[in-house]
């Protein structure tokens, strides 16, 4: 079996696992797409997973009401093992990149990280996953049982498989955790998370200041309900946290709509969001490598054309 280890939040599926249902879909290995489901109080995020995956196993149990990585890698060490898994598909997410090496050790496998499109040649399962800043596509490949992270963003969420998968509860023999957490803090916003927004709307230097990027790309995005998203060079500036960084050392989003301002496009940010459904970049420069990807382009000052934007949006 291909089996996916489900991520969720609030109780409800992430936009990510449906991501890793096409990536074991378009992988070419034979075999029913499981998910496993780990946390407390889940039954509703396992009926979601039900409508994407041929089976859905669920651990519903106190001790997986936190995130541990050494619980997550056991856990989804002994399923792999007990279901003799050939595949094992795991978000690239900051949990997910820090277990799944543990599981690819337990079980002796070979680990395939970051990858950006799936496929089979021959028993082998390929991955392509970029490298040298996004300036190269690489293709690695391993034969038998194979450990995956999949780059968020990378592939379009699935769609429901049509019948419900069936739903299994399971028993899990788990290590106590040997690190303990002792806080969490939550940043909180109104606006959707990056990697779930169907529309962004991101800032770039061209933007003129952090005053301008507040009026501007947060005013836009309030008024049709988007995401925000900022460029590595406005993050090193100070103008924005790090958790609206789009690109290839920030987060990879493939969103319905994205509304680049003041975006040059360096390939680095490209490689970030490249896929998107309808990209519209607004730059005074006419030159900007951002417009060679773009489906609408306005040349003109962000300064000058947003406030239009946001008037007409409130229309």
């Amino acid at each position: 079996m291909i089996l996916i280890v489900a991520e969720h939040t609030a109780g409800k599926l992430a936009k990510a696992t449906l991501e890793m249902v096409t990536a074991a879909r378009e992988s070419g290995r034979e075999g029913p797409i499981t998910l496993l489901v780990l946390g407390q109080n889940v039954a509703a995020v396992a009926t979601e997973a039900a409508a994407v995956a041929d089976q859905v196993l669920v651990a519903d149990l106190p001790q997986l009401a936190t995130y541990n990585a050494e619980v997550w890698a056991a856990a989804t060490t002994q399923i792999a093992q007990e279901g003799e898994a050939h595949t094992v598909i795991i978000g690239g997410s900051r949990s997910g990149r820090e277990y799944a090496p543990r599981v690819a050790v337990k079980l002796d496998a070979a680990y395939l990280e970051d990858a950006t499109r799936l496929s089979s040649n021959g028993a082998a399962l390929q991955a392509q996953r970029y490298t040298y800043l996004a300036r190269v596509t690489e293709t690695v490949e391993a034969d038998g049982l194979v450990v995956v992270t999949v780059k968020p963003g990378s592939f379009a969420p699935a769609a429901p498989a049509g019948a419900a998968g069936e739903q299994y509860d399971v028993d899990l023999t788990l290590p106590a955790p040997r690190v303990q957490v002792t806080g969490k803090s939550v940043e909180k916003s109104s606006r959707v998370a990056l990697t779930e927004a169907d529309v962004i709307v991101t800032g770039g230097r061209g933007v003129g200041s952090p005053e301008n990027f507040a009026k501007y790309v947060e005013g836009l995005a309030d008024s049709i309900g988007a995401g925000v998203g900022a460029t590595r060079a406005v993050v090193d500036a100070g103008w924005r946290p790090y958790a609206e960084q789009v690109g290839q050392t920030g987060k990879t989003v493939q969103p319905k709509a994205y509304i680049a301002l003041g975006v040059s496009g360096a390939v680095q940010h490209l490689s970030g969001m490249g896929k998107s459904k309808n990209i519209i970049a607004i730059n005074k420069d006419a030159e900007a490598p951002i417009f060679k990807v773009a489906d609408y382009g306005i040349v003109g000052d962000v300064n000058e054309i947003v406030p239009a934007l946001i008037e007409a949006s409130r229309k």
